[in-house]
């Protein structure tokens, strides 16, 4: 919106110029949507408590939960106003790839509202029933799937490739497989991230860190030298997903300084599905999705925990790990909670540094 307001102003200064540049808004991005957080956070947090929506916790869990019964929860919705405001303030309004990336991730938002709505108002411990969930996340995945393969470029046979990360020019043509693959990555990262969730700041440091890289990857995929002389493929408006990434951010890191432990108040499903579509569209948009499960390995190991503990435990009525996901396996050692955050959060570190590579390493 101030896109437009900003070129009309550069006609009578020049200076206003600065705000063509997608570096700059999307800096301003990031900044707006981390003091939308911290103004509103205070805000958001006093109605959740005054409307008694807070967190119920499992009695066959770790017993250092308990005292977390009644945080307030859906502080998702201070990640996705942030976002909003941000991205629609600095975005370029007229890329596709912005709506798609906004609609995606208010949808899976919407979804989390009513299951955590359900669990935490309506006091049904089911919150909105599987089945159903998966419907909504699949209807959204699968239009958002047919959007983004209508709106590529048939010019460019990379936009619907498969790229192999550290490898030059190995990508491997989708054609209609790009629906289905398309769909796996956003509901996938959507439930990984969710799973993730778990513990005071674990999800949404690395979805910040995961963000913040695919942000970066976003502007090399939109700039046609970059993207050539890197070696990635150019996805042209692309790079306005760079805007998008830092509105993600900014909104999570300023919803962590009331998240960090010990946390004033929990995303909930309504946060968690919303940053984990978000996540998946964009590396999808920018031809990242192989580099997003290096960058998200922590998403994957916890996802993976839990596939394990459960196969694990139909087949042979035993559990690999004291208690799924992952973290809660080393709760219920004895870690104490902030050493485990804090030691996944530098795993994602790593990871992240490692995906950043690619761009280098072919």
């Amino acid at each position: 919106m101030l896109l437009f307001l900003t070129d009309y102003l550069s006609e009578i200064y020049s200076g206003f110029n600065v705000f063509s540049y997608i570096t700059t808004r999307a800096i301003m991005s990031a900044l707006t949507a981390l003091l939308i957080s911290f103004l509103l956070g205070p805000l958001i947090i006093k109605r959740l408590i005054n409307k008694q929506i807070g967190q119920l916790i499992r009695k066959d869990g770790p017993e250092s939960h308990f005292p977390k019964e009644g945080t307030p929860t859906m502080g998702g919705a201070l990640i996705l106003l942030a976002i909003l405001t941000s991205t629609i303030l600095w975005g370029d309004l007229s890329s596709r790839y912005i709506w798609v990336a906004l609609g995606v991730t208010f949808s899976f938002g919407i979804i989390g509202w009513v299951d955590d709505y359900r669990k935490l108002v309506l006091q049904d411990t089911q919150g909105l029933k599987a089945k159903w969930k998966f419907f909504s996340q699949t209807i959204t995945a699968i239009l958002a799937s047919v959007i983004l393969f209508n709106i590529a470029d048939p010019n460019h046979p990379a936009e619907t490739s498969l790229l192999i990360p550290y490898f030059k020019d190995l990508a491997i043509p989708l054609g209609g497989m790009y629906l289905i693959f398309t769909y796996l990555v956003i509901v996938g990262t959507s439930n990984a991230v969710n799973l993730t969730d778990g513990l005071d700041g674990l999800a949404i440091m690395p979805s910040v860190l995961v963000g913040g890289a695919l942000g970066i990857f976003s502007y090399v995929a939109g700039n046609i030298i970059f993207a050539e002389y890197l070696g990635v493929p150019y996805v042209e408006g692309a790079g306005e997903m760079m805007v998008f990434c830092a509105a993600l951010s900014g909104a999570g890191l300023g919803f962590l300084w009331f998240n960090t432990y010990p946390a004033q108040v929990f995303m909930g499903d309504t946060g968690a599905l919303a940053l984990g579509a978000a996540l998946g569209t964009v590396a999808v948009i920018v031809r990242q999705e192989l580099i997003l499960f290096v960058m998200g390995g922590l998403f994957v190991i916890e996802t993976v925990s839990v596939m394990i503990q459960v196969i694990s435990f139909k087949l042979t009525g035993k559990r690999v790990f004291r208690m799924a996901p992952l973290h809660h396996h080393y709760e219920l050692k004895g870690w104490a909670e902030p050493k485990i955050i804090v030691r996944f959060w530098i795993i994602t570190v790593v990871l992240v540094l490692i995906g950043l590579a690619s761009l280098k390493i072919r």
